[in-house]
């Protein structure tokens, strides 16, 4: 079976989707049981490449410890393999090494689970070099306690020549006599894993000063489930030429732009990885870097698919990644994106009930923006403040500064000087003191 495992991709290979359905308190894993538990995995596996050509359910009180699913569904899953000719099978569900090999035995084809198809996705999509590090190091770390001698082949890939740290590992006199083929491809995995934590963190770093060098800047982040429209968001409010694609995960990489909501208010709009239930952990904690724009953010825009019937669930799931990276208490405005292609608007009117803060909007026709730029203007200002402020009339930044970010009321000139009534935002106060007004004078709360 390890010619089986030689590759994780499935671009452009036949795949039988399964997803096993445990009955409520029959395990970890839990699925609704309405059949719409291939739906999302249909469209993960389209967005790898694959080309479905079966799908396949069982309803399972406990789970097969060695196959997962009971032994007369993986000999009725075998004959299927061999009427479609597939070339893969791909679960809904987290399998253990066992379970995989086992199955590979039996029905003799590659066999995934649901993390390793959401791994090789991200695989696919990762463009820039910081998102490439990002998804190796997940892939190992997720791949490591499962190696069964299917990871030599990483010796030539991280440098058999010695030309890296990791290629120094399978040089002379690196292997004892005797020593076991899983043991020396173990340690290839630990050293390249080792390296890419050290590369990332050099890119931390980087990410640290450049989010740092924008103090003073109001951040807002856009997160949300895959496929959304975050970036169609992002599009409609900044022109920003994004990708935007029908399809999972079609970006990956973090994308910031200047928008003004307002006039004299200018904020940082940055759209995040989209999130997917389940999401493998290695992905989460690969991804920090990546997500230092949600968790950085002043505010965050949760983008939701209003037309999905699996909405809740995935509000659900976004909020649990959320929770996870140390977002859960980040204030957020709920934006119900794609109102336009809603169905049944009774579906809008219960998730508006649960989130009676939410604004609905269609990012496609710009239909509400309007008032999500005024909500995020709210946020912005954090409530106004009058304010008498005394400057010299040298002081032109201040001057500037109070015309372009507050409504002045009032100016009067005097020996040098300029003393201005202004209605400013008090989440601008602290840029405002930078500035060294001589005097500064809170009128009305």
């Amino acid at each position: 079976m390890e010619k089986l495992r030689q590759t994780l991709r499935v671009g452009r290979e036949r795949a039988i989707l399964v997803a096993a359905i445990l009955h409520k308190g029959a395990g970890r894993q839990s699925h609704s049981g309405d059949g719409d538990d291939l739906v999302e995995l249909t469209a993960l596996a389209t967005s790898a490449g694959a080309v479905v050509v079966d799908r396949f359910q069982q309803k399972i009180h406990t789970i097969n410890p060695t196959t997962y699913i009971g032994k007369g569904k993986v000999d009725q899953l075998a004959e299927r393999v061999k009427r479609f000719k597939a070339d893969v099978v791909i679960f809904d569900n987290d399998l253990s090494p066992r379970q995989i090999r086992e199955l590979e035995e039996i029905i003799n084809i590659k066999v995934l689970d649901r993390s390793e198809l959401i791994l090789d996705i991200f695989a696919s999509k990762a463009r820039t070099k910081q998102a490439q590090l990002q998804v190796e190091l997940a892939q190992l770390e997720y791949t490591y306690p499962r190696l069964a001698k299917m990871w030599s082949h990483l010796d030539s890939v991280a440098g058999a020549g010695g030309a890296t740290t990791a290629g120094a590992v399978g040089g002379i006199g690196t292997r004892g006599t005797g020593e076991q083929q899983l043991e020396i491809d173990r340690r290839l995995v630990s050293k390249r894993i080792t390296e890419l934590k050290r590369e990332l963190a050099d890119i931390d770093k980087r990410k640290i000063r450049e989010i740092d060098g924008r103090k003073g800047l109001f951040k807002v982040g856009i997160v949300g489930y895959t496929n959304a429209g975050k970036s169609t968001l992002l599009n409609a409010l900044t022109n920003a030429g994004v990708l935007v694609e029908d399809r999972l995960f079609a970006t990956l990489d973090t994308r910031t732009r200047k928008w003004a909501p307002a006039h004299g208010a200018e904020v940082l709009l940055s759209d995040t990885v989209g999130f997917v239930k389940n999401l493998p952990h290695q992905l989460v904690a690969s991804f920090k870097a990546t997500l230092e724009e949600a968790i950085n953010a002043d505010l965050l825009l949760h983008v939701i698919d209003a037309s999905n019937p699996e909405a809740l669930k995935q509000i659900e799931a976004v909020n649990s990644v959320l929770k996870e990276i140390g977002c859960g208490q980040k204030q957020t405005i709920e934006v119900l994106n794609k109102v336009d292609v809603v169905k049944r608007i009774r579906e809008v009117e219960v998730l508006q009930t649960l989130l009676p803060n939410a604004i609905c909007v269609s990012a496609k026709t710009a239909f509400g923006l309007e008032q999500l730029a005024e909500a995020v203007l709210a946020k912005y200002k954090g409530g106004e403040v009058l304010l008498r402020v005394c400057s010299s009339q040298s002081n032109g930044k201040v001057q500037s500064f109070l015309r372009a970010h507050g409504q002045v009321l009032k100016e009067q000139y005097r020996d040098g000087s300029v003393l201005i009534d202004v209605k400013l935002g008090k989440n601008q106060l602290a840029n405002l003191q930078r500035l060294h007004p001589d005097t500064l004078e809170v009128v009305q709360n």
